[in-house]
């Protein structure tokens, strides 16, 4: 049995976004495969919970401790930044109080193994070499950099490519001096591994993907309307960036040629601009409480992303539930899936709209894409597999010198 500490970047709970599903499911496969993990999470300004409302199971199951943490993005901050040479993304990450909460922890618990929840966590590495002898591992969601180059790639707005170009260009220099100080690293996807490999890391890496509670996920694939619905954090800019795109280049040819065909949009912190636009057919539903209830009577799930990085929980959640997939090719990044097989891919807005025309003509054809990625998902993604590699990974690490 190991000692597990995870350090989150913000408290898991509830797990109803890619991110937070990613945390706390990794927590419990641990915990699962016999480990004692204990969870320390900064309560930010941008994602606040309070503490007391996190199940008291789940917290005694894994020792959950928080500190708060304003992460809160300042302009008169982003200014003075400018003339440093550290990067905005990170510094807003890391408070004294925190790393007094944290010290305080590692001082009173010998663990084997530290796992950072994403490059967000890594200001405190120094606190922990301190007071620690763990291994520090680096549970990379995503290669930060990438996220942030791909948006300024497809901005048009002069100023905020030259500010997202020059954001990315720090948090490149930090992420690839970074990961040179810790232990290991646990990537998402093969593909972020390569990338983690060309920056001259040659430390122990493993790709161990996100995974899911497989009998929580019941499939209502024969009873759903052939509808389309995009489901996702909204303050998460690759998703923005998404939609908007979809309801630019494709929704009113789409719109045009199935006037009856709805689109439903759903995901924390929804913008208003987004609601305000009244366009025909699409119903905006914001916040939701449910993931599984929301998706349960809807078939195409669309995922229109050109910024992202890592894998995207949302299309496993998805597969699980026998949805079937439309996504760019960026947005199935790691997922081992088969176009026109268990999922479909479209990169652009001809290839989005003929695809949506080839399902709305052929629903049974559509709903087998989604059994299929039914069968993909549980081949690949359950708790129980996840938790016994990734143990079998740290115990082979706490034994190096």
């Amino acid at each position: 049995m190991l000692r597990i500490l995870q350090i989150c970047h913000r408290i898991p709970y509830p797990a109803i976004d890619g991110g937070n599903i990613a945390m706390m499911n990794m927590a419990i496969a641990l915990s699962e495969a016999g480990h004692e993990v204990h969870q320390f999470a900064l309560n930010t300004s941008k994602h606040y919970v309070d503490p007391e409302s996190v199940p008291e199971k789940l917290r005694t199951r894994l020792h959950f401790r928080s500190a708060r943490i304003n992460t809160k993005i300042r302009v008169l901050g982003l200014l003075k930044n400018l003339f440093t040479s550290e990067s905005y993304n990170i510094v807003r990450f890391f408070n004294q109080e925190v790393q007094t909460s944290l010290e305080n922890l590692l001082q009173a618990n010998n663990y084997d193994i530290i796992q950072l929840e994403t490059l967000f966590t890594t200001p405190y590495i120094t606190c922990i070499r301190k007071n620690s002898s763990a291994k520090i591992v680096l549970r990379a969601h995503n290669v930060e950099h990438i996220i942030w180059e791909r948006m300024a790639d497809k901005e048009n707005n002069f100023i905020r490519k030259i500010l997202l170009r020059f954001l990315a260009s720090r948090l490149k220099k930090y992420e690839i001096k970074t990961i040179q100080n810790i232990d290991a690293i646990v990537a998402i996807t093969g593909i972020d591994e390569s990338h983690f490999r060309s920056f001259h890391f040659n430390r122990p890496i493993m790709t161990v993907p996100i995974s899911i509670d497989l009998t929580e996920y019941i499939c209502s694939n024969n009873n759903t309307e052939i509808c389309l619905f995009h489901l996702g954090s909204m303050d998460w800019m690759p998703n923005q960036e998404a939609v908007e795109w979809f309801l630019d280049k494709c929704w009113t040819e789409i719109n045009r040629l199935f006037p009856q065909l709805k689109l439903f949009l759903a995901g924390r912190n929804f913008p208003e601009e987004l609601s305000n636009r009244n366009l025909p057919n699409v119903i905006c539903d914001g916040r939701i409480e449910d993931a599984h209830k929301y998706m349960h009577d809807k078939q195409i799930m669309i995922v229109p992303l050109w910024s992202g990085s890592g894998m995207r929980v949302k299309i496993i959640q998805g597969m699980a539930l026998g949805k079937t997939i439309l996504s760019t090719s960026i947005g199935a990044e790691g997922i081992p899936a088969e176009h026109e097989k268990n999922i479909l891919i479209a990169n652009t807005p001809a290839e989005f709209i003929e695809t949506i025309k080839r399902c709305m003509q052929n629903p049974e054809w559509c709903r087998e894409i989604g059994k299929h990625a039914r069968t993909f998902a549980l081949d690949h993604y359950s708790n129980q597999n996840v938790g016994h590699q990734l143990g079998l990974f740290y115990s082979a690490l706490k034994k190096q010198s």
